[in-house]
């Protein structure tokens, strides 16, 4: 039973990766309403960033300063680009996000080229973990899980236990009373808009040393953390942990499978599984798994 429990491992270690990218999504549309299809991008510039920083500040040191950089980009287009556009409707900040995955694809690979660029990882963490089925399971993939699962409580705290939580919580549903208490509302939007940048960033160095590091992992994973979003259901941060862990394992089972049902394989089925998934949520509960029908 070695595959199982490899598989296991790969789809709980690639799900709470899904996580740490969707999570900031979920906060951007449950806050902002956009459904911002520049996220990926952001996932993209950390892995690139920690590239760049890693000579310099090591794997640790650009794990913290890249998705800093990456956050404050993200606070500063929000409030110098997407805030023009917000009073001409939710259009207009799909199309000007739509517009900025464009640019930033282009630019990676105007300054990193077209390749993969390599990453590389502390010695600290490289090697393998023997489970205790005997299993081995590489080390970076446990630190990518234990980092995931504190990004998830940290999260869990600041929103349900610190003023800030509930000052954003209240603007969600209640934006102009939380300005007319004294709160700058504006400012909330723009650092959460930064902190869901820097969110996906930090997915992005741990996915640029775990996958592949090159201008086309921003499509890769941006479809999929949509059907996360979806799912999950839109603006649910329980619904997009829910869901990127039965996406992650699912797809690592299929992989895994040792069975071919007629003579067919399983692994085919993997990369279209997330797609078929949503079409039969949006079918039986448009909501999603954990959102609230509207309407």
């Amino acid at each position: 039973m070695d595959w199982l429990a490899l598989s296991l491992l790969n789809g709980v270690s690639h799900g709470l990766l899904l996580f740490m990218l969707s999570a900031g999504l979920t906060l951007i549309y449950s806050l902002m309403g956009v459904l911002n299809f520049a996220h990926a991008s952001f996932y993209m510039l950390g892995a690139y960033a920690a590239h760049s920083l890693s000579p310099w500040l090591g794997f640790w040191g650009a794990l913290c300063v890249a998705p800093l950089l990456v956050g404050v980009l993200g606070a500063w287009f929000e409030s110098v680009v997407l805030r023009r556009v917000h009073a001409q409707g939710h259009v207009a900040e799909l199309l000007v996000t739509f517009g900025l995955a464009y640019v930033v694809f282009e630019l990676v690979q105007l300054v990193w080229g077209k390749g993969p660029v390599a990453m590389v990882l502390p010695v600290a963490l490289q090697g393998h973990w023997a489970t205790p089925w005997g299993t081995l399971f590489p080390v970076f993939r446990v630190a990518m899980m234990v980092l995931a699962l504190l990004m998830l409580l940290v999260l869990a705290w600041l929103w349900r236990r610190t003023h800030w939580g509930l000052v954003v919580r209240a603007a969600v549903t209640h934006p102009h009373a939380v300005q007319a208490l004294g709160h700058n509302v504006p400012q909330v939007y723009r650092w959460v808009f930064g902190a869901g940048a820097a969110l996906a960033a930090a997915a992005g160095v741990m996915g640029g040393h775990a996958f592949v590091t090159e201008p086309g992992m921003a499509a890769t994973m941006g479809s999929v953390v949509f059907v996360v979003l979806v799912v999950g259901g839109v603006g649910s941060l329980a619904g997009a942990f829910v869901a990127s862990m039965g996406l992650g394992l699912l797809q690592s089972l299929l992989i895994a499978a040792p069975w071919t049902p007629w003579g067919w394989p399983l692994s085919p089925l993997a990369p279209v599984l997330p797609f078929a998934l949503m079409v039969l949520v949006l079918i039986g509960r448009p909501q999603g798994l954990m959102g609230v029908r509207h309407g």
